[in-house]
């Protein structure tokens, strides 16, 4: 039996972003964000969306480019801390002793100790009510060099992404594989299911 819970936002995995910006005067702003992900393939894109309140709202509406850039789990008390104090108040780079670093690709930050930077330029915007849907086509993706096995494969098991769950309000990390996509699926009719 199911329970009907209402209207919410309860979805799994909400992944934990932390997006980079320049503000108006060249000053490197970073903002964790739950509400993103993939949208499109072809151009490569994704999205992010942010309350009108933000820093990082104005930032992204004057200068039009951000970067995604993906936490490890190591990284969860700065995740949350980048979340919670605005840039207006706080030089979070020197809060947090993390390294901006100018994309060279678009005009906003990536951090550089992150293991997986996203580099985008914003093409659609689109108010849905308390937030504001930022599309960015991806122009560049940035790996460390010790999570990957060769230029184009990260390994989400030394990675270990974030996700965020709303009704917890709780981190949690990623990595274990437990299937293979595109494969394991063909023998449904065939096998038996667990």
């Amino acid at each position: 039996m199911k329970t009907d819970l209402g209207s919410k936002v309860m979805l799994y995995p909400t992944p934990v972003l932390v997006v980079g910006t320049y503000d108006i005067n060249g000053k490197p702003n970073a903002m964790t964000a739950a509400w993103g992900g993939v949208c499109c393939s072809d151009p490569p894109c994704v999205t992010i969306s942010l309350r009108k309140a933000t820093y990082t709202y104005g930032s992204l509406m004057e200068i039009k480019a951000y970067t995604v850039n993906v936490p490890g789990d190591q990284y969860v008390k700065i995740a949350d801390y980048l979340g919670m104090v605005s840039g207006r108040n706080e030089d979070k780079f020197a809060v947090t002793g993390l390294t901006p670093v100018k994309s060279d690709f678009v005009n906003a930050p990536y951090i550089s100790e992150f293991p997986l930077n996203l580099e985008c330029n914003v093409v659609h915007i689109a108010d849905l009510g308390l937030h504001t849907l930022f599309v960015g086509e991806i122009v560049n993706v940035k790996v460390d060099s010790e999570v990957y096995d060769n230029a184009t494969k990260p390994l989400i098991e030394q990675i270990r992404p974030l996700i965020f769950a709303f009704d917890s309000r709780g981190y949690y990390s990623l990595g274990r594989k437990v299937g293979k996509a595109f494969s394991d699926g063909k023998t449904i009719g065939t096998q038996t299911m667990k």
